[in-house]
């Protein structure tokens, strides 16, 4: 494999293009069981009705996990929504409809959502009072069963030459509440210092799906506590500032 053409760097992760490949390398501290727990996340959202690129392989190589999937040839909606930004609001309807059809998905044996938000924040610095309310709070929550992608954000959708959308990175995926999925994707919008974009998703999954803004914000210190994990240093001071600001309500 030729991993000389880097597409993309998340986290612990490096993505290369190889032809009509794409190797995504994990970091040497990603278990076994981490690799492998992604790719059946990913094989098992192939067998929706969704666009997903087709994962081939699961090798280690050089001391590190690898991944291989299909290339899809296109651009991500994030890229689309950057350069055409007067067009904002068709993309985004776009996009909210893209989630509504992954919330709608009927899939079995993938991880519940509450389990994995518990483990994170349990992961976490903060104060064990702070912990004890998150999940206290998450305890309050309906338990629901849609599929939720866990970082449903328009830089993990390309658009391809057919127009086709294809939805990458199953990481995280769970079974849960979609108004969980929701918030996640809403504060991924605040994160990135876009409040106007933010309020116009909350407000249109809001309208599509007759869910209360109220509802979806209040989940917010739940899934900012997860992300504390993964956060690069400046995302980590705007994610303690919502769950200290939050975590009275």
């Amino acid at each position: 494999m030729n991993m000389e053409k880097i597409i993309g760097i998340r986290n612990d992760k490096t993505i290369f293009k190889d032809g009509a490949l794409v190797i995504k390398t994990f970091h040497k501290n990603y278990t076994k069981a981490q690799v492998l727990n992604e790719a059946l996340n990913h094989a098992r959202v192939e067998e929706t009705e969704l666009c997903v690129p087709k994962l081939l392989s699961v090798t280690e190589q050089n001391g590190q996990w690898v991944m291989v999937y299909a290339y899809v040839q296109g651009q991500t909606l994030e890229h689309i929504m950057q350069k055409n930004s007067d067009r904002f609001d068709h993309y985004l309807e776009i996009f909210v409809n893209l989630q509504l059809e992954v919330h709608q998905q009927n899939i079995m044996h993938l991880r519940k959502q509450k389990d994995r938000l518990i483990e994170k924040i349990e992961k976490t610095d903060l104060l064990a009072t702070t912990r004890y309310e998150l999940q206290r709070k998450l305890d309050m929550m309906r338990v629901h069963k849609k599929l939720c992608h866990g970082d449903f954000n328009p830089s993990n959708i390309i658009i391809d030459q057919d127009g086709r959308y294809y939805i990458i990175d199953w990481a995280h995926a769970t079974i849960g509440n979609a108004s969980g999925d929701a918030s996640a994707t809403y504060l991924d919008f605040l994160i990135n210092d876009n409040q106007e974009h933010a309020e116009k998703y909350l407000d249109l999954y809001c309208q599509k799906t007759k869910t209360s803004k109220t509802y979806v914000k209040a989940w917010l210190p739940i899934v900012a506590a997860a992300r504390l994990l993964k956060a690069k240093k400046n995302e980590k001071d705007k994610l303690l500032e919502i769950i200290n600001q939050r975590n009275d309500i």
